[in-house]
This record gives structure tokens, C-alpha cells and sequence, in this order.
């Protein structure tokens, strides 16, 4: 996470550099400030500032190194435990094909959406209560 952060901070000053540079040269070039670009290129050295301050906010809380930070870490020291995943499930089939059709209802006309959202709202109780009903309830 510290070398993340470095060159966060590395790419932060880079686009705020770029920008000036970037900047002045569409003055010289063109006789005024090219907006779009310029504001495009300080926002993404705005966008690196906030992760990488996140980032560092995190590594001060969280109290100790990361195992990806230590040359002397082992593969296991970095696997915690992420969730209860449901390996024989369908739900989340359903549900991604729910949300592909809402998607493409964005595309081609909200009408599509409409009908997307039944799926997408069975998808999403199925799945939660999958473990209340059925073979696996418990």
C-alpha cells in the first residue's frame, strides 16, 4: 500500500504539472485557455489526491503493515477471509441477467428497463433469502 501511495502522489504532482503545462501551451498555441482539456487533467490529479489520501488514512488506521508491504510475507499472511459465497447458487445469474436487461433498457429505451426490474427485485430477494427456504434452509 505505501508504494500505491507514493505513486499516487507522484501522479498527482504530474497532472497538476501537466496542466499547467498544458495550459499555458493552449494560450501560446491558440490565444486563449483550452477549457476542456485543462479542467480534465486537473480533475484527474483532484481524483488522485483523494485516493491517495485515502489510502494513507487507511494505512495509519489500520495499525501495521500489509503483508503485500514485507519482502518476507508468505502467500498465506494475506488471505483473510472475504464472505459466504453460495457455490451451488443461481440467483446471481438471474439477478446479472436482470441488470444486463435494465442496462440495455439505458441503451435502447426506458421502456426495457421496465420490464428489467421485476427481474432485477426477484433476483436480489431470491438470492438474500436463498438460505431461509428449500434444500439448504436452515
Amino acid at each position: 500500500m505505501k508504494t500505491n501511495i507514493v505513486l499516487l502522489w507522484i501522479l498527482t504532482a504530474y497532472f497538476f504539472a501537466l496542466s499547467a503545462v498544458y495550459t499555458v501551451w493552449s494560450v501560446i498555441d491558440k490565444g486563449a485557455v483550452e477549457w476542456v482539456g485543462s479542467l480534465a487533467i486537473v480533475l484527474s490529479g483532484a481524483l488522485t489526491v483523494f485516493i491517495a489520501f485515502y489510502l494513507q488514512v487507511q494505512l495509519k488506521n489500520q495499525g501495521g503493515e500489509l503483508p503485500e508491504d514485507r519482502l518476507d510475507a508468505e502467500v498465506d499472511d494475506g488471505d483473510p477471509e472475504i464472505g459466504f459465497y453460495s457455490p451451488w447458487s443461481w440467483w446471481p445469474i438471474f439477478l446479472a441477467a436482470g441488470a444486463a436487461l435494465a442496462f440495455l433498457g439505458l441503451a435502447v429505451g426506458y421502456w426495457v428497463s421496465l420490464y428489467a426490474v421485476p427481474f432485477v427485485l426477484i433476483g436480489i430477494v431470491g438470492w438474500t433469502y436463498e438460505y431461509y427456504r428449500g434444500y439448504f434452509a436452515r
